[in-house]
């Protein structure tokens, strides 16, 4: 989400303004790689054997049963390889407290939220989760994935990938961007502490006014589309023309109670970086 000029997708994102990560957390403190979830459980069985398939990498953990009833129809006759980043870390029990105080961000920093396979959240920092998203990229590979797109449109610096690692960022960025001119444009995030980081990687891209406001995509059921369809009424009213919902986390549903509530045009972060994966596979198959 930061650059004014098109990015190379097949490449990481420049690392000249990421996060430094000589502070990560080596891999081998997380519990051991065999206890990974299986890749052929979060595989879709009904999927084509021997077609094309996508990785999907989340920063939290696989697989995401609120992605696929979005990513599915966007991704005819491409197999999903879904793992993600904690797949290995506990969020049960004694362990879990200790976990996340592993994960956090650092003081000051914008966090990173992402979705744990029993649909809680969880806050991240970059140094935490940059190693670990390269051991699930490795891991989506040799599940044979064609390309790789990683689901999360924060920031990150370079991640080894032996084929196109897609980050979602630049590619929700540049698709607005093409779409909204210079017209004023309303982002939704899900977190307080996010805003003012969101706010000002989007103006540094827009020519145009650039507001934020706050929606937890994994917070209740009962009250998330209401929390979306708020943040989205509060932007148009303060004058935003486009509607984006910047986060992975965000569903078709919320777009839907987006639009209804702010009558604007909503861009949705999951929808556009899949079809743009999906032109990847296509263009790899």
């Amino acid at each position: 989400m930061d650059t004014t000029k098109a990015v190379d997708t097949t490449k990481a994102v420049d690392t000249t303004k990421a996060v430094d990560t000589t502070k990560a957390v080596d891999t081998t403190e997380t519990a051991d790689t065999a206890e990974i979830v299986d890749a052929a459980e979060t595989v879709d069985r009904g999927d084509p054997a021997g077609g094309p398939a996508l990785g999907l990498v989340t920063i939290g953990q696989a697989p995401r049963a609120d992605l696929r009833p979005d990513a599915e129809p966007l991704l005819p006759g491409v197999r999903l390889v879904e793992h993600g980043a904690l797949d290995a870390d506990r969020f049960d029990g004694d362990a879990e407290a200790a976990t996340r105080r592993l994960l956090a961000p650092e003081h000051g920093e914008a966090p990173l939220v992402s979705r744990l396979r029993d649909g809680r959240s969880v806050l991240l920092g970059h140094g935490a989760i940059v190693p670990r998203i390269t051991d699930a990229v490795a891991r989506a590979e040799r599940d044979g994935a064609a390309a790789t797109l990683l689901l999360c449109t924060g920031r990150f610096p370079a991640v080894r990938a032996r084929r196109p690692l897609l980050f979602a960022e630049p590619l929700v960025q540049q698709a607005v961007a093409a779409a909204v001119g210079t017209d004023p444009v309303g982002i939704v995030c899900p977190h307080p502490d996010q805003a003012e980081d969101v706010s000002r990687r989007w103006a540094e891209l827009l020519p145009g006014r650039v507001d934020a406001a706050v929606a937890d995509p994994y917070g209740p059921a009962e009250r998330v589309l209401d929390d979306v369809a708020a943040a989205a009424r509060g932007l148009a009213e303060r004058g935003s023309s486009w509607l984006v919902l910047d986060c992975i986390g965000y569903t078709e549903r919320m777009r839907t109670a987006a639009l209804r509530a702010a009558d604007r045009p909503v861009l949705l972060a999951r929808a556009i970086a899949v079809r743009m994966a999906a032109e990847v596979v296509a263009a790899s198959a």
